[in-house]
């Protein structure tokens, strides 16, 4: 495996890793750029100009984009998160070349025709439907507010019906002439790729783009902490618990994420075991960990009946502070050889590889290579686990989020008391 970077005059870093006997070539756009960048009047719109690109250029319908995508055998796609737009391709190894093209057409010349940025409000809007419709999505949400407040950190990535509804073509292109800039790109490609011929076609594609500044998000992010519910009608009620932690370019956070594998990750986990298996009180329960680039949340997250919430609540709060005391060996294995399983099967898919190396360059400004994250799992000690509940879960309150059937159940946001 033959990993190259370059930075083009423009500031555009383009990466690569040639794979030997490949038989598929992937691709990755990141753009530093999300909901945490919105202005009140902007929310909504990174998600929206995602969707956007695969809506046509100024060449191509989208009608031609996906039957050309289709003829390469190719799985295209995008997400938007809070703090990046990520667009990715993998195709069959002979048509490299021809998909990068494509995939730096739609990214640097979006058409935004007005009749499909009609069509494509109201796709969106049906996704928020959808989203309402999902409680075990739509309680994230309401966690992200009760970490973030009203802050563009602490909004849904999807916007609200009204913010999309009044996006027009004139804001869109504004928002990519502002956002979508060198300086805040990365285009990375992994498998059967050579280094020389993708850098000769993002020069091709982005030559035009000037030189520019990276901009910061609008905000610093605040913890604040807060617990609410949120009545609704459902059979449980759903609940995300959570502390705040680190960024992700944080000395503690490989050892956070090991930490949240221990409590919650898996049939063997601490939340499992106790929760589901000796207690029965839910289905499913499981840990996480979330950084930003600021700040970060260890968090818990499961559903039950609402007559089971308050020993579920104290059974969760009882799990953490068992972190009070080291893992054993064993234990603690388990949690790192999880952790590393990831890894090491990312590194089995060229287009986990592409969009590694896409949030390695934005996140870390550098490519981590498997060798090194794998050696700082495997440095992990049990001390290090006690001394992370003690930094970052002992005598602290958590952010607390409650949805479905909670009325009447207000006192259940103060504090609650360890189940025995």
């Amino acid at each position: 495996m033959t990993y190259r970077i370059d930075v083009l005059s423009n500031g555009l870093r383009v990466a690569s890793e040639a794979i030997a006997h490949a038989h598929s070539a992937a691709f990755a756009i990141a753009v530093n750029v999300g909901a945490r960048h919105e202005t009140n009047d902007q929310q909504g719109i990174s998600h929206l100009i995602e969707h956007m690109a695969f809506k046509g250029t100024s060449r191509l319908s989208a009608k031609e984009i996906a039957e050309a995508f289709d003829l390469m055998g190719g799985d295209i796609n995008a997400y938007t998160s809070h703090e990046h737009t990520v667009y990715y391709a993998k195709v069959l190894k002979e048509y490299a070349a021809d998909a990068l093209k494509l995939l730096c057409e739609i990214v640097a010349d979006p058409a935004l025709a007005e009749d499909e940025l009609a069509r494509e409000r109201e796709v969106i809007l049906q996704e928020i439907a959808m989203h309402e419709d999902s409680p075990d999505s739509l309680v994230f949400d309401l966690f992200q507010a009760s970490c973030y407040g009203d802050s563009p950190l602490g909004r849904s990535i999807l916007g609200t019906t009204d913010s999309v509804r009044a996006h027009r073509r004139e804001a869109l292109a504004h928002y990519i002439r502002s956002h979508y800039v060198p300086g805040r790109m990365v285009i990375t490609a992994a498998g059967a790729v050579d280094h020389t011929r993708v850098r000769e076609v993002v020069e091709q594609a982005f030559s035009h783009v000037p030189l520019s500044e990276t901009l910061q998000p609008l905000t610093t992010a605040k913890f604040i902490g807060a617990r609410q519910k949120h009545v609704k009608t459902l059979e449980q009620v759903q609940v995300v618990l959570g502390y705040e932690a680190v960024p992700s370019h944080h000395d503690d956070f490989m050892a956070l994420q090991v930490f949240t594998t221990m409590l919650g990750g898996g049939m063997s986990s601490r939340l499992f075991q106790e929760i589901r298996e000796r207690l029965g009180l839910c289905y499913s329960v499981s840990s996480f960990m979330t950084g930003y680039q600021d700040s970060g949340v260890l968090g818990v997250y499961s559903a039950c009946a609402r007559e089971q919430l308050p020993e579920l609540l104290g059974a969760i709060l009882r799990v953490l502070d068992s972190a009070s005391a080291p893992p054993s060996a064993d234990e603690l294995l388990r949690a790192k050889n999880q952790l590393k399983a990831g890894i090491v099967m990312t590194r089995e898919s060229t287009s986990s590889i592409a969009e590694w190396m896409a949030r390695h360059l934005l996140v870390y400004g550098r490519y981590r290579p498997a060798e090194e994250l794998l050696a700082s799992i495997e440095a992990i000690t049990p001390d290090h686990m006690r001394a992370l509940y003690a930094r970052y879960v002992q005598g602290l309150s958590p952010a607390l989020s409650l949805l479905g059937p909670v009325k009447g159940m207000d006192h259940l946001l103060k504090e609650p008391a360890r189940a025995a």
